[in-house]
């Protein structure tokens, strides 16, 4: 498949993920805890089910938070993968605030090439490729359209110029001490930022759009938390780098969790 095919039949994955989110969204549901002790709901596993009989049809590989633990020995042989979190911001979910996504990306020689964002309560979609370039669409009808008639009414990114005032997101459910620190950090270098707060993904399609300056995570995530979001912003010229190397997050480690990153754009 070429990037064309494999970019529809991914944002179709993460469509049809959402919708299967939004069934259960309006209703009661139950909250389980993994080992990690983060949570789990059947909105992520209806959408973990939908995503991969989707993506199954491109013949590549899935890594998806919600699937089985695929070994390195395994995964170290994969040129090319999908990596899906079916449902980021569980938590977000759980408060019912809307602040939750759906993230795959396509990694290809352990870089996000590809990405999808789409956020199900505002069916706001984010989508980045080399074929189409980075944009962002409100998908009314998500059973009749092609990728075509979504690029062409999608708005490139970035959307905006950036705030004269130097902006930073911050995470609505995680703001360890170390962010807390490189913000006195800022501040003591003459800068008097301005905060933005929000949930999931979201934060890095806020830099990918214009809204903000920077996005700094000194905190855990997993590779499926980033991949979508780091494949928008670097298509639309900005960066997410290790915090300690300034080296770029690179994807399929032998640990999937990845290092403290600052994502930014200039």
């Amino acid at each position: 498949m070429n990037d064309r095919e494999l970019l529809e039949m991914a944002i179709q994955a993460a469509l049809l993920g959402g919708n299967e989110i939004l069934g259960i969204y309006g209703h009661e549901f139950d909250v389980e805890f993994k080992e990690d002790k983060s949570p789990l709901t059947l909105a992520d596993k209806n959408a973990h089910d939908a995503i991969c009989r989707m993506l199954d049809g491109t013949g590549l590989p899935v890594l998806s938070e919600e699937g089985k633990n695929i070994p390195y020995d395994t995964r170290k042989n994969w040129s090319e993968f999908w990596m899906v979190d079916p449902l980021d911001g569980t938590k977000e979910f759980i408060k019912r605030n809307g602040e939750f996504t759906v993230n795959i990306a396509l990694i290809r020689e352990n870089r996000a090439v590809m990405g999808i964002i789409f956020v199900p309560v505002s069916r706001l979609l984010y989508f980045a490729s080399s074929y189409s370039g980075a944009r962002k669409v409100h998908v009314t009808d998500i059973e009749h359209y092609t990728t075509e008639e979504l690029i062409n009414e999608a708005e490139p990114l970035p959307s905006q110029i950036l705030p004269e005032k130097l902006t930073v997101v911050c995470s609505r459910s995680h703001m360890s001490p170390e962010t807390l620190e490189f913000i006195e950090n800022l501040k003591e270098g003459g800068k008097e930022p301005e905060f933005v707060s929000i949930g999931s993904s979201l934060k890095l399609c806020l830099v990918a759009e214009g809204k903000a300056h920077i996005y700094p995570r000194f905190g855990p995530t997993m590779e499926w938390d980033t991949a979508a979001g780091q494949a928008i912003l670097e298509i639309t010229g900005g960066k997410v780098t290790i915090a300690e190397s300034n080296e770029p997050l690179r994807y399929n480690k032998v640990s999937l969790l990845n290092p403290w990153y600052i994502a930014s754009r200039d």
